[in-house]
């Protein structure tokens, strides 16, 4: 039953003194002491009330919520299937059945033969609220596949052998992995790695096929609380990979994939502020470092002497170099320059003077461009990942040799779909201390430039992470309603350069926060929109953007949506018994002992600020299963902003009960959460009968 009122969380007594500084958090009750179970029955009571709450405020909105999902589910192609591409003496490919959820995996053998069904996700999801599937990988003798699978949204995935020659299941079942998945040569066994206590992997493991788990051997154990261990291998498979680190910090060892038991090759020790990550080719190491340069270099080494590093190409100050992979005849480099996507091809002969670097050419002056599905050494053809905001997403497969693009995929949109109705464009916008910030934007032809438009204003803004300028199905019902769309590429990502991330964070993290409010408001002068005309949307630690600039400049928004967002900052930066928060110290800064970080995240952290002040209508989801931002965290928030805020304007509170960060899962079920969430939008933008 939907209820219209909506539900009033009970305030209880709590504070605690850090720095000299009271703070008073009388909802911290509703962070259940038994988490990760969450069985406190008025913490549920709660939720579930916030649940019914929203169900009575959307029932008016089903109409248009069940338009969108069509709509959106109308530009999906249902039977879609990956383009095959090859590895090893088979074809590997994805598809959708007409209606399902979720991915079949198959295979055929590339000198003939009948496709093979080697894992069914829709059978493994059978009667489940929540699946999602994790690690995948197959033995190189092409008999194993070994796979992950989370079903409650816990992130600890189980993992299962299946014998590819038999069908059945193998016995080994391993428990809480929190990692890829990555065979020995010789097919015996693979790396994993097991999450925690603190859902933090600790650890890299050996396990060999039919021994009992308890038996896997420990390649490596990190001590230190803030460094997270992976497990990966090199493109030429020669090595397995194990890397520890944190988020400025890294240190790699490398292991021969035919003896995982041998001493481990450790490339460089870690060095504070140094990152790097490492590929190999012929004995020599090929490693992507910041050492020198915030838009890193590439450096070489023999195995003999991994410490001992010889440059190969300088960093530079335009060209941002973001990943090297080698291949058997030549490497290739990735990066950014002025925020656009470039692929490098590199000759090994001839030395960092003369190795005819060969740079692919796109079609268009804004893009996204990278890297595809190359699971082999020795690759003739790369393939090639490409879309835009006007563009759907295209599958190529690049000649190395004659430089062709050869297009093999282009997203299919059933319902139709017509690029000229688009325009995109690239704007630079002044922020207030003067930097320049890109804003990547699309709209309809015919979109008003008079401040009468609306506009969608979407960001992140952590964690080195750049929000790409790629292609949306979902994105066409707002600018098919006359919606324009937009990217604010600001500080806190790395869309300009790992400078533009690091302007962004600890002690400049309100680079983020201005640059959001400063791109929004260079709309407004430019005649894009107005105030009051701008919905804005942002997920996790863009949901803690999100809850700083209704905190600031309440009077931009029309509408915030903001999912699982990270905005009880504080609380969490104090609180080391917390599963991520030793390793995000260097990301936000520790409050626990460092006064000036105290102050500042408490200068900002969208829960602590929250003030009596008018609110915009506000859409604001968590799930309870969610181990990077706890539950409490939204619904505390939400709780708060109800007992302070002096508008009516609507908020809602949605917690999915059986997931967690990423939502529902499964392709129409995300849909529809997705339509819902812009149902919402739309109806506070007053397009709601558009």
């Amino acid at each position: 039953m939907s209820q219209t009122t909506p539900p009033v969380a009970a305030t209880r007594p709590f504070s605690y003194e850090r720095h000299g500084v009271t703070i008073d958090d009388p909802w911290a009750w509703l962070r259940d002491p038994g988490y990760p179970e969450v069985k406190d029955p008025d913490v549920l009571a709660y939720l579930e009330a916030e649940n019914t709450y929203l169900e009575g405020v959307m029932e008016p909105l089903k109409p248009l919520a069940e338009t969108l999902f069509q709509e959106m589910r109308g530009r999906i192609k249902e039977d879609d299937a990956t383009v095959p591409q090859k590895d090893g003496a088979y074809l590997y490919w994805t598809d959708h059945e007409t209606g399902g959820e979720y991915r079949r995996w198959w295979r055929k053998p590339v000198a003939g033969g009948d496709a093979e069904l080697i894992l069914d996700e829709p059978k493994l999801a059978e009667g489940k609220e929540y699946f999602v599937l994790g690690g995948f990988s197959i033995s190189p003798d092409d008999r194993y596949l070994a796979y992950a699978f989370d079903d409650n949204g816990s992130e600890r995935f189980e993992v299962r052998v299946k014998d590819l020659t038999t069908g059945d299941l193998l016995p080994d079942m391993i428990p809480g992995v929190l990692s890829d998945l990555f065979w020995t040569s010789d097919s015996r066994g693979f790396l994993y790695g097991v999450a925690n206590d603190q859902w933090r992997t600790d650890n890299a493991r050996w396990h060999k096929l039919g021994d009992p788990v308890e038996s896997d051997i420990e390649l490596y154990h990190e001590d230190d609380e803030g460094y997270r261990v992976g497990v990966g291998e090199t493109q030429s498979r020669r090595f397995l990979v194990i890397s520890t680190g944190d988020h400025v910090t890294s240190e790699i060892r490398l292991l021969p994939a035919d003896n995982p038991l041998a001493d481990p090759i450790l490339v460089a020790p870690r060095q504070t502020g140094r990152e790097y990550d490492v590929e190999e080719h012929d004995g020599t190491l090929f490693i992507h470092t910041n050492d020198t340069h915030t838009n890193w270099r590439l450096v070489t080494a023999s195995l003999d002497a991994p410490g001992e590093w010889h440059e190969r190409i300088a960093p530079s100050e335009t060209f941002y170099m973001t990943g090297v992979t080698t291949f058997a005849d030549y490497f290739v480099v990735e990066g950014r320059e002025a925020g656009l996507d470039q692929i490098e091809i590199h000759q090994y002969e001839g030395g960092p003077e003369a190795d005819g670097a060969k740079r692919i050419a796109f079609p268009e002056a804004s893009y996204v461009a990278s890297l595809g599905d190359n699971p082999e050494y020795a690759m003739a053809k790369l393939r090639i990942g490409y879309e835009s905001m006007v563009t759907p997403g295209t599958v190529y497969d690049y000649d190395v040799a004659t430089g062709e693009l050869e297009t093999l995929k282009v997203q299919i949109i059933p319902s139709g779909y017509d690029a000229s109705k688009y325009a995109t464009e690239r704007l630079h916008i002044a922020a207030r201390d003067g930097t320049d910030i890109p804003c990547s934007i699309v709209y309809p032809k015919d979109f008003p430039l008079d401040g009468t438009g609306k506009v969608y204003l979407y960001a992140y803004g952590a964690y080195g992470y750049a929000i790409p300028p790629g292609f949306s199905t979902a994105r066409m019902s707002f600018l098919d309603r006359g919606v324009a769309f937009a990217i604010a590429h600001i500080r806190g990502g790395d869309d300009l350069g790992q400078q533009w991330y690091l302007d962004g964070k600890l002690e400049k993290r309100t680079n983020t926060f201005n640059d959001f409010v400063d791109v929004a408001k260079g709309l407004i002068d430019r005649g894009y929109t107005h105030k009051g005309g701008i919905a804005i949307a942002g997920r996790s630690a863009g949901g803690e953007l999100m809850g700083a600039v209704v905190n600031s400049d309440p009077d931009l928004w029309a509408v915030v949506v903001a999912d699982v967002p990270f905005v009880d900052v504080l609380n969490t930066m104090l609180d080391d018994s917390l599963p991520l928060t030793p390793g995000e110290w260097p990301e936000w800064g520790n409050p626990i002992t460092d006064k000036a970080a105290f102050d500042l995240i408490r200068g900002y952290s969208p829960y602590d600020n929250v003030k009596p002040q008018g609110y915009p209508p506000l859409f604001i989801s968590g799930g309870l299963n969610d181990p990077r931002v706890t539950y409490w965290e939204p619904a505390k928030w939400a709780a708060k902003l109800r007992a302070t805020k002096t508008d009516d304007n609507v908020l809602v509170l949605k917690t999915n009960m059986g997931a967690g960060h990423g939502g529902k899962s499964g392709r129409w079920e995300s849909l529809r959460e997705a339509a819902d969430e812009n149902a919402f939008i739309l109806w506070q933008l007053g397009l709601a009968n558009a």
